[in-house]
């Protein structure tokens, strides 16, 4: 390609066949008008749907007071919103803002180096943390650590899920032990609880900390505030980001009681962290996943989806809440296709046969339906 021809907008992803340019509840339309049913949800950000009336009214309201000012100035908005946020993650006792999933976790290895004073982590196959420095020396995935492999952090990586893998190794080397309660990227695979109270007890006895990313897990996509609540832990450390704000970026690092002591101010740091327009997004989306029931929704969309597409070419519906994988072998690539001829969009994952479904939290039954009709006309051979 000549360099003349080369896009303004530098290539990331493949992206859908067509432009979306607008968005309602849980449907996107491109700019011929026609609708989709999103499932795929922007990659599990938005949490209350698109374009959620209170969450748009928060945000203009906000614009027309104050759009931005750093942490140089205290912000009520700002304290309201941590408050609100320690609140609804039932454990925490403090959050520092920032901006992405990444940064989440990226502050989250350093707070760990700074604390513990140690130099190695531990993560697990199939771990997907981000592409900043810290979070790739934890990420599981070879082909975006290529060329990077001399600025990485020395890290383990054990079976996620092996209650045996964790006697294999002292945990007393490690900094901080990372993990996605449900890894999302890798299929949507999952651990049982005793795998993730064994982890914890390791950690509190050889003083590494537990970090949880809940960058796609958290704000109620399972059906709870946070995973951890699922499996009775506590982490030392949270990582959040996606449905934070229903769209906007930001990101947070939720720390216990015992981490957050031992931040000292100056430690960490983000201009844009905690800018009033994303907290302003992140009350409201608070108030609406509360207030609308949708962690309840979320749970009863799960089972109607496991209920529906039995009998069907998904072999198994992995995950919980709506984090979900269907599991379609080697028919998973035609699925997602054809489902887009239905206008439906569903995400792939690093498991070929894996096909993740991310949608708003709100979803309807209208559209549950649509996409379980969908997947049994094309089990039938699609006519």
């Amino acid at each position: 390609m000549h360099i003349d021809t080369l896009p303004a907008l530098q290539s990331t992803y493949a992206p859908f066949p067509f432009p979306i340019v607008r968005g309602l509840g849980d449907q996107v339309f491109d700019d011929q008008g026609c609708a989709y049913w999103d499932f795929y949800g922007g990659h599990c950000v938005c949490a209350t749907g698109h374009c959620h009336p209170a969450v748009a009214s928060a945000i203009a309201a906000q614009a027309q007071e104050l759009i931005f000012y750093s942490t140089a100035a205290r912000v009520p908005l700002r304290d309201q919103a941590a408050q609100e946020l320690v609140d609804f993650a039932q454990g925490p006792a403090s959050v520092f803002f920032c901006n992405s999933g990444a940064e989440a976790n990226e502050n989250a290895l350093k707070i760990a180096l700074k604390v513990t004073g140690r130099k190695r982590f531990l993560a697990f196959q199939g771990g997907w943390h981000g592409r900043t420095l810290l979070a790739l020396s934890v990420t599981d995935d070879p082909k975006i650590r290529q060329g990077y492999e001399d600025f990485l952090v020395p890290t383990t990586f054990l079976a996620f899920g092996d209650l045996a893998a964790l006697e294999t190794v002292d945990f007393s080397n490690f900094a901080g032990v990372i993990l996605e309660p449900v890894q999302s990227m890798a299929g949507v695979k999952t651990a049982g609880t005793d795998w993730f109270q064994a982890l914890q007890a390791k950690c509190r006895a050889t003083g590494a900390l537990l970090i949880f990313d809940e960058i796609q897990t958290g704000f109620g996509r399972l059906g709870q505030p946070f995973a951890s609540h699922i499996y009775g832990v506590q982490p030392d450390i949270t990582t959040c980001a996606k449905g934070i704000a229903s769209g906007l970026p930001m990101g947070a690092v939720l720390l216990s009681t015992d981490v957050a002591s031992q931040v000292k101010p100056g430690d960490l740091g983000s201009t844009f962290g905690g800018a009033p327009l994303a907290c302003a997004a992140l009350r409201a989306t608070l108030a609406v996943i509360k207030g609308e029931g949708l962690m309840e929704n979320a749970t009863k969309a799960e089972e109607a989806l496991k209920t529906g597409l039995a009998g069907t070419v998904v072999q198994e519906v992995r995950g919980s809440g709506l984090l979900l994988g269907l599991d379609a072998g080697a028919q998973a690539p035609a699925l997602k296709g054809f489902l887009q001829t239905k206008r439906i969009l569903v995400g792939g994952s690093g498991d070929a046969a894996v096909l993740r479904l991310m949608p708003p939290l709100n979803i309807s039954e209208v559209g549950l339906q649509a996409l379980i009709d969908a997947v049994h006309q094309f089990s039938k051979g699609h006519p």
